[in-house]
């Protein structure tokens, strides 16, 4: 047993995560539309390592962006 959490969860009822079960969802439903979008997913073999990172660097500027809007907007409700 994990002493380490603030919390135990009992053998006899244990529950999914909400919040873990809804990425899940739309983890499947964005590799659906990636795949008719691009025609291909992440286990594709054309892209360097350097690639793959430029790729990431990329949606973290957008996540970046995204971040910057929402608090701006937060701050002039």
């Amino acid at each position: 047993m994990n002493n380490h959490l603030p919390f135990t969860i009992s053998n006899e009822k244990k529950m999914n995560d909400i919040n873990v079960e809804n990425v899940c969802k739309a983890l499947k439903e964005r590799e659906k539309k990636g795949l008719k979008t691009y025609g291909v997913n992440t286990m594709r073999t054309d892209l360097s390592t350097l690639e793959w990172l430029q790729h990431l660097q990329e949606e973290l500027m957008d996540a970046c962006v995204y971040i910057e809007k929402l608090k701006h907007q937060k701050n002039n409700e």
